[in-house]
C-alpha cells in the first residue's frame, strides 16, 4: 500500500470532518504550510516587538492570569510566568484521555494555532506537530476542565511534555517525557511571553471528543437505519410508512432521507410481496424517519458547529498584528461546543431508545415469531436477557443525556463566573456512543435471529448480506448459551461494519 500523501495545514483552507476521518484513518504526514508558517512567525515578531516598545499591561503577557490579572510582571520573570502556567494548570484527574483522542488534540491544536493569532514560536507549533507525526502520545485526563478559560488542566497535560514535563505514550510505553525528548535529541522548549496562556487556552479537548463522536454518530445513524429496517422485515412489518409521498408533505431533510434510504433496502425483499396480516406497527418500526431522521438533522447541526470550531482561534487573548493591536476577549469559552455536544447525546440516545423498543417487540412472542426468539422457550431462555440489558443502558442514556451546558460554577475568585461545562458535555456524549454502539448490536442480534424464522422467504439483497456478515461474527441461537461474548461481538461489529 502506497504512503498517505503529506497533509497540509493552511491558515486557509477550511478543515471539514471528511478530512479529519481521512487523517484519523490513514495517519498521513502533517506538515504547516508556508502562509502558516509566516503567518506564525511574523505574529511572534510583533509581539516580540510590541513588549521591547511598551510596558502596557497585556492580560497573561505581562499580568497574572484569572483572579491575578492586576499583578504586573517584570520583564525578566515572563518566560517562567509561562512555565509556571503550564505546570501550575496540569490539575487533571479520572480515566486517561484514549491516545486516538489525544492525537486529534494535538492536530486541532496546531490548526488553531496557525492563524497566526496567537504569538507563539515556529518552533512550538513545530514540537506539536513532532509529537503528532511521530505517535507521541502525552498521558492527558478526563477530568479538569469547565470548559471556559479553555479546556486549560487537559491542554496543560497536553504539552506538559513539551517542557520534558509529564508522561507520554510512545509505541505502547508509558514514558516520562523528559526520556522520549531525549530519544529524538530534542531539547525541551523554552516558552516566550503569551506562549503557555496560547497552549492552554482553547477548545481542542472538548472538540476533539466532539470530532471523534460526531464520525462515530454518523456512523450509527447509517447503522440504525439499516438494523431497524432488518426488524422491520424480521417483525413482517407494513412497507406504506416509507412511501414517498408521505414525507413529502412533512420534508424535514433528516426524514426525507431515512424513508428514502428504507425504501432502498427493502427493495426486492421477498418478504415485503407477501400479504400482511396487521393493519398498522407499533410506532418504533413505522415511525423510524421521524425519530431517526431528526437526530439526523440535530447531527447536521453539531457538524457545522464543529466544522466552525476546527477553523476557529480559540485562545485569549489575541494578537492582530496587521492592525497593531492586541484584544482580550472570551473565544475560549465552550459555549457552543457544551450546547451542540448536549444535544449530539441526545439525538444519539433516541437513536437507542427506538432500537431498545424495537428490540422489545421482536421478543413478545408476536407475528408469527417465538417468544424470545428461541425454538423451545420455557427449557430455554433464548434472547429474554439481552433486552434487559439494553434497557438498562437505555436508562443510563436518561441520566447521561441530562445537559452539562444548563450546569455552571463560580471560579477563579469570581473573574471566570459562567462557564459551559463542555468537557463534561464531551465526555458523557462519549459513553452514549459507546452504549448505543451496544443498543444497535443487541438490535442486530435479534433481528438476525427473528429473521431465520421466516425462512424460506428472504429479505433484500442488501439486508441479507448484512445478515451474511454478522453470522460470520455471531451464530444462531439454536438453544442457551453464554451470550455475553455474542453481545460484545455485536457492539464490535456496529462500530467497525462498513454501513452504506
Amino acid at each position: 500500500m502506497p504512503a498517505a500523501a503529506d497533509h497540509l495545514i493552511s491558515p486557509t483552507t477550511h478543515l471539514d470532518l471528511p478530512t479529519l476521518r481521512r487523517l484519523l484513518a490513514d495517519k498521513a504526514t502533517v506538515r504547516l504550510d508556508d502562509e502558516a508558517r509566516q503567518r506564525i512567525q511574523a505574529c511572534s515578531q510583533y509581539l516580540h516587538d510590541r513588549l521591547a516598545q511598551s510596558d502596557a499591561p497585556v492580560y497573561g503577557i505581562n499580568t497574572g492570569f484569572g483572579a491575578l490579572c492586576h499583578e504586573s510582571i517584570a520583564p525578566e520573570e515572563r518566560q517562567q510566568l509561562q512555565v509556571n502556567l503550564v505546570m501550575s494548570h496540569a490539575c487533571g484527574t479520572g480515566e486517561e484521555v484514549p491516545e486516538e483522542l489525544v492525537r486529534l488534540m494535538l492536530l486541532l491544536k496546531v490548526q488553531s494555532l496557525s492563524y497566526g493569532h496567537s504569538g507563539v514560536q515556529l518552533a512550538t507549533v513545530q514540537r506539536l506537530l513532532d509529537f503528532y507525526n511521530r505517535d507521541i502520545f502525552p498521558v492527558v485526563y478526563q477530568q479538569g476542565s469547565l470548559g471556559a478559560s479553555g479546556d486549560l488542566a487537559p491542554l496543560a497535560h497536553l504539552c506538559l511534555p513539551l517542557l520534558g514535563l509529564g508522561e507520554v505514550n510512545y509505541q505502547g510505553y508509558r514514558l516520562q517525557a523528559a526520556d522520549v525528548l531525549s530519544l529524538f535529541s530534542w531539547e525541551p522548549l523554552v516558552l516566550e511571553a503569551k506562549e503557555g496562556l496560547a497552549l492552554l487556552n482553547g477548545t481542542q479537548f472538548m472538540l476533539a471528543y466532539g470530532v471523534h463522536c460526531q464520525l462515530r454518530a454518523e456512523r450509527l445513524a447509517n447503522a440504525a437505519d439499516t438494523i431497524g429496517t432488518l426488524s422491520l422485515e424480521a417483525f413482517d412489518g407494513r412497507p406504506e410508512p416509507f412511501d414517498a409521498r408521505l414525507h413529502l408533505i412533512r420534508p424535514h431533510a433528516g426524514q426525507l432521507k431515512v424513508a428514502e434510504r428504507i425504501r432502498g433496502l427493502l427493495a426486492g425483499s421477498e418478504l415485503q410481496s407477501q400479504p400482511k396480516t396487521a393493519v398498522q406497527d407499533p410506532y418504533s418500526f413505522r415511525c423510524q424517519p421521524q425519530v431517526h431522521g431528526a437526530s439526523r438533522d440535530a447531527l447536521a447541526y453539531v457538524a457545522q458547529t464543529l466544522e466552525t470550531e476546527c477553523n476557529a482561534v480559540t485562545d485569549n487573548p489575541n494578537i492582530f498584528p496587521a492592525d497593531d493591536l492586541i484584544l482580550s476577549g472570551g473565544n475560549f469559552h465552550g459555549q457552543p461546543l457544551a450546547l451542540a455536544l448536549d444535544f449530539m447525546a441526545i439525538a444519539v440516545a433516541e437513536l437507542g431508545s427506538i432500537s431498545e423498543r424495537r428490540t422489545y417487540q421482536l421478543i413478545s412472542g408476536q407475528r408469527g415469531l417465538p417468544p424470545f426468539l428461541v425454538a423451545e422457550p420455557g427449557l430455554n431462555s433464548g434472547l429474554m436477557i439481552p433486552q434487559y440489558t439494553a434497557a438498562g443502558i437505555v436508562s443510563q442514556n436518561k441520566q447521561l443525556c441530562t445537559p452539562a451546558s444548563i450546569d455552571s460554577i463560580v471560579s477563579s475568585n469570581g473573574q471566570e463566573d459562567h462557564v459551559s461545562m463542555g468537557a463534561n458535555a464531551a465526555t458523557k456524549a462519549r459513553r452514549v456512543v459507546e452504549n448505543v454502539e451496544q443498543l444497535l448490536g443487541i438490535e442486530l442480534l435479534n433481528a438476525a435471529q427473528a429473521l431465520a424464522f421466516r425462512r424460506p422467504a428472504r429479505t433484500s439483497a442488501a439486508l441479507e448480506q448484512v445478515v451474511e456478515a454478522f453470522r460470520e461474527k455471531v451464530k444462531f441461537v439454536s438453544r442457551d448459551r453464554v451470550l455475553y461474548p455474542d453481545l460484545h461481538a455485536a457492539a464490535a461489529f456496529v462500530r467497525t461494519y462498513d454501513w452504506q
